[in-house]
Formats: structure tokens, C-alpha cells, sequence
């Protein structure tokens, strides 16, 4: 994996968080499971509440943020962002180990209070900065054409 972003451009410190958040991730499903999702639906609305609580939209409205359709999400965020969107999941996964939420509803409130831990680290981030630590760059080496996207939605 670590050769796959290489070649593709990404830094290694890139590389490293990604890495992470992909470990992370399979914990957090691992999570959600035990709480009785299985439907990848299901785990898109999870990962939707928590985008919607510390990036304020959802993954769809995130990629056309970023200019992206088919690429991966988390490929195309810098890595502030993929930390943030970690922190969300992992503040999750470690208040669902504790509350043990069950169905989706029950889980669909502790994904926002991830998303809500990972949005105060975001906003204290970029009051310290002066900025906004989310960005509408991507890693694509092209840009697609607005008339290409209206023709393919």
C-alpha cells in the first residue's frame, strides 16, 4: 500500500495517517457491527453523520466540494482532514465501546457526538490558525470540465 501512494505522488507522511485511518476504520465497522449494523447503507449513514457534524456536509456534497466523482474521499483530503475525519471515527468507535449502542438509531447519535469531538478540535485548530483547515483542493493530476460533470450526473 505504503509503494501504491508512493507512486501516486502522496508524501509519506501522508501516507502514514492514511494508513492509520484505514486501521481505524475496520475498528470502527468492527463496532458498528457488534451494535447491529451490517448494511453498507447503514455504514454510509453512520459516516455521513459524522462528516455532517465536523466537515458540515455529507460525503457526496464533500467529493463535489473537492471536484471529485468515482476517486476516494479520503484519498483526495489533505491530512489534516483525514486526522479530523479519524478522530470523528475514533471518538465514535470509543463512546460506542462504552454506551454500546444498538440499531441505527441508537448508533446514528453516538456518530454525531464523534463528529461534534472532531469539529471542536477542527475549530480550535483553525482559530489558532486563522483559516479553515478544510479545503476543496484533491490529489487529481486533472481537472474535470464543468460541461463533463452536467453531462455525467
Amino acid at each position: 500500500m505504503i509503494d501504491f501512494y508512493l507512486k501516486k505522488g502522496y508524501s509519506l507522511e501522508w501516507i502514514e495517517v492514511r494508513i492509520k485511518a484505514i486501521i481505524n476504520r475496520k475498528k470502527l465497522t468492527k463496532t458498528w457491527k457488534e451494535g447491529g449494523i451490517n448494511d453498507n447503507v447503514e455504514y454510509a449513514i453512520l459516516t455521513n453523520e459524522i462528516y455532517k457534524e465536523w466537515f458540515g456536509m455529507t460525503a457526496k456534497e464533500y467529493k463535489e466540494f473537492k471536484n471529485i466523482r468515482k476517486e476516494s474521499l479520503r484519498d483526495n483530503m489533505s491530512d489534516v482532514e483525514v486526522l479530523l475525519t479519524d478522530l470523528g471515527e475514533l471518538a465514535a468507535r470509543e463512546i460506542a465501546k462504552t454506551k454500546k449502542p444498538q440499531g441505527l438509531d441508537e448508533n446514528i447519535v453516538i456518530a454525531k457526538k464523534g463528529g461534534k469531538i472532531a469539529k471542536g478540535t477542527r475549530n480550535n485548530l483553525e482559530k489558532e490558525l486563522g483559516s479553515s483547515v478544510v479545503t476543496n483542493n484533491n490529489n487529481l493530476k486533472y481537472k474535470y470540465e464543468k460541461n463533463e460533470l452536467l453531462n455525467n450526473k
